[in-house]
């Protein structure tokens, strides 16, 4: 049942990606509002199928849904008294503890790098997303994002390690992507969606000329002038031909944005049951 403008419920999702983009549309369409808060590693190159670039442009729409870029933490304030939206912020997390407290905060970053954090006691309820989380160590519910393995990690171990092996997309794997070989400013100017050619020149990194690695759709690229980190992905190419898919949610963004709702669930299951014992 939607909250009273007052009582909106208060999610934050650390991360603009696409995964966090496919959870922040189940939620607001659950009566949340929704901020999606910007963390510049690993850069976002999927960003027709995220709100991303809401942080550039004011407003980015992804299926029915438009989010909004918010600057300050007023605004998101102002926000939980109106109807349910997404807003998307280069503010980070210690900048939006003070705007109310957090009914549920998600880490959708996958950094597969760093170390997590522990998120427990910074909400109500905090899921950690991909490797480095357990439910016994640093949130109150862990989901699995490895291809075959999505889904709600429902005992105390740990997700699973990144193993630095890419999913298939087309039976091809890490192959479509290509990485950042040394820290540096990245420029490019073409766009998601173009069809490209094997070597074909897509983009400069510190002015070291950056080639596709195969023909095809370009599904992601680093937005132009970003400053990237090295060994992050620069760019992907889709070679599945008339089914490449570069824009709107996919089956994986679906899925483990179906995971995270399901522990939101259990989560609100449990603490009905504890309110009300039998």
């Amino acid at each position: 049942m939607p909250q009273p403008n007052d009582q909106r419920l208060f999610t934050v999702i650390l991360g603009t990606n696409e995964i966090a983009s496919a959870i922040g549309i189940q939620l607001v369409r659950a009566g949340h509002c929704v901020v999606l808060s910007h963390d510049p590693d690993p850069p976002v190159i999927r960003r027709k199928m995220a709100f991303h670039d809401a942080l550039f442009t004011d407003t980015a729409r992804l299926e029915d849904i438009v989010a909004e870029r918010v600057d300050d933490g007023m605004q998101v304030y102002q926000s939980l008294r109106r109807p349910p939206r997404i807003l998307v912020t280069w503010l980070g997390l210690l900048d939006l503890l003070p705007v109310r407290q957090i009914d549920l905060l998600i880490d959708a970053r996958l950094q597969k790098r760093r170390i997590t954090p522990d998120l427990r006691r910074l909400a109500l309820l905090t899921i950690g997303l991909g490797p480095g989380f357990s439910s016994n160590f640093n949130c109150d519910a862990a989901v699995e994002t490895r291809p075959g393995k999505i889904g709600l990690v429902t005992d105390k171990r740990w997700t699973d390690a990144a193993d630095g092996i890419a999913s298939s997309l087309g039976d091809v794997g890490a192959e479509r992507f290509v990485y950042a070989q040394f820290a540096g400013r990245w420029h490019t100017p073409i766009e998601i969606g173009t069809r490209v050619y094997k070597d074909f020149v897509l983009g400069h990194l510190s002015g070291v000329p950056v080639l596709a690695p195969r023909d095809g759709i370009l599904r992601g690229i680093a937005r132009d002038g970003s400053e990237v980190p090295a060994g992050v992905k620069l760019l992907e190419v889709d070679p599945r031909g008339r089914d490449a898919q570069w824009t709107g949610i996919d089956d994986r963004g679906r899925t483990i944005a179906d995971a995270t709702m399901a522990a939101v669930r259990l989560n609100a299951i449990r603490r009905s049951t504890q309110r009300n014992p039998a």
